[in-house]
């Protein structure tokens, strides 16, 4: 059965979905959920997703969601083919763990607030709340400083092979310049690395809106 990815298209959590996909060569089948209509708060569409978010996953009637729940399944379900996103010594899981942790508590916890302020807002014709954002754009930017030591002593947050913590800040950080946030081009190493990952072809496959089934 082919594995079935349940979002909308334009969603950087899909996305990220999306690219580890495309990273792993698996080919899937993408349906599209009535956001707007609101598909997603569905009795059917709870039953696989109780918290009515996107996007999850169906693997052959195994239903997983949460984004980086679901690359982690499919980057360990699919770990000899593609490209390797998870290492399986010791030592290398642990610094890729600790660097997905990095990518929750010190990028995406300031990241978020930022596109909401700086885009989401705007989009739905709200104010933006300036002193939120300008506190998300202080800390983010001392987050990435640190960012900025660690890439200038190796290629990748977890050493010197891709994983997925790197991938994982591709969605966010794609879409940090329309806040009015350059933080990342602003450091070298960071936005070295950075447009290493942007550059991928599973990214290209699948940025905005561009996600499409492969099968």
């Amino acid at each position: 059965m082919v594995v079935k990815l349940y979002g909308v298209a334009v969603s950087p959590n899909v996305t990220r979905v999306g690219m580890i996909l495309h990273e792993k060569n698996v080919p899937f089948e993408f349906i599209t959920v009535k956001y707007s209509e609101g598909e997603h708060k569905s009795p059917e569409y709870l039953a696989k997703q109780p918290f009515g978010q996107i996007p999850y996953l169906d693997d052959d009637g195994f239903i997983i969601y949460e984004s980086r729940a679901i690359a982690r399944y499919i980057a360990e379900k699919y770990a000899d083919q593609g490209t390797k996103l998870i290492p399986t010594d010791v030592q290398g899981r642990a610094l890729f763990e600790q660097a997905a942790s990095i990518e929750t508590s010190h990028f995406d916890a300031h990241v978020v607030p930022i596109l909401v302020e700086g885009v989401l807002k705007k989009m739905r014709n709200l104010e933006p709340d300036k002193a939120k954002y300008e506190e998300a754009m202080i800390a983010l930017a001392s987050k990435l400083d640190v960012y900025e030591q660690i890439l200038s002593k190796q290629r990748y947050l977890a050493g010197n092979e891709l994983t997925l913590a790197d991938l994982f800040h591709i969605p966010f950080g794609d879409i940090l310049p329309k806040a009015g946030c350059n933080a990342i081009q602003e450091r070298p190493n960071v936005a070295r690395w950075f447009s290493e990952l942007a550059g991928r072809p599973s990214w290209q496959a699948v940025k905005d809106g561009a996600i499409k089934s492969t099968v």
